[in-house]
């Protein structure tokens, strides 16, 4: 078995705001970047979906996002992900059993700090290039709701084990200049393959070093998965 640690959600570096998440109960709102690539004729998703969402921790979507195209990915419901270029090649090499773990920077309700927490998990079905997949399934993931390029890969997840988490796992802590997986997490994961748990957007994503040791540590953690986004 292997798996990556994959950063998805919007934030500063895409969309310019953070997705609120109640640090006491762990409930989150879950608020994907913006798009930028040409979209296929009735196939777009719009940031207003996430209103009912954001609107449950008494925040609303900031102007410049409303009634904007959003990449819905991962998408929880359909229970797929996509990528593409270096990243989409990274994840090729993995199989089905293996994982895809999500994390998001959130932003903490009372305190308005960031608060970075894995939002769910895939363990992996099949993995296929985005340019095969049949019109009747465009629906199912943003990379194939726009018109995908050559490296456009789409993975779809055992839906037995696989989804948004209910409560979020917080992971995170600012530590030698930059957020960081926090040093007992590192030791109870068996460590990552970036240096000192670094935590922000790469185009190499981190892998963990004992994946099993980390998936007993998340099925011992999470509580419930959800098949859907909001």
């Amino acid at each position: 078995m292997e798996g990556l640690l994959v950063r998805v959600g919007i934030d500063s570096t895409d969309g310019a705001w953070n997705a609120p998440v109640d640090p006491v109960t762990r409930e989150f709102a879950y608020v994907t970047i913006t798009e930028a690539k040409l979209i296929r004729p009735g196939f777009a998703r719009v940031y207003d979906e996430f209103t009912p969402a954001v609107s449950r921790f008494g925040a609303e979507l900031p102007a410049h996002l409303v009634s904007q195209p959003t990449h819905l990915d991962p998408d929880f419901s359909n229970l797929t992900y996509g990528d593409q270029g270096r990243r989409a090649s990274q994840i090729a090499q993995l199989g089905p059993g293996d994982l895809l773990t999500f994390f998001a920077s959130l932003r903490d309700i009372a305190t308005a700090k960031l608060v970075y927490a894995i939002i769910g998990l895939y363990v992996i079905d099949e993995i296929i290039a985005a340019d095969s997949i049949p019109r009747q399934r465009w629906n199912e993931n943003a990379h194939t709701r726009r018109f995908p390029g050559p490296t456009d890969i789409v993975v779809r997840a055992r839906a037995n084990f696989s989804g948004r988490l209910e409560q979020c796992l917080i992971i995170g802590e600012y530590r030698a200049g930059a957020y960081r997986v926090t040093r007992d997490l590192l030791n109870a994961w068996g460590g990552l393959t970036v240096k000192d748990g670094f935590l922000q957007r790469s185009a190499r994503l981190p892998a963990f070093r004992d994946v099993e040791r980390f998936y007993d540590w998340f099925r011992s953690k999470s509580k419930r998965l959800l098949k859907r986004n909001n």
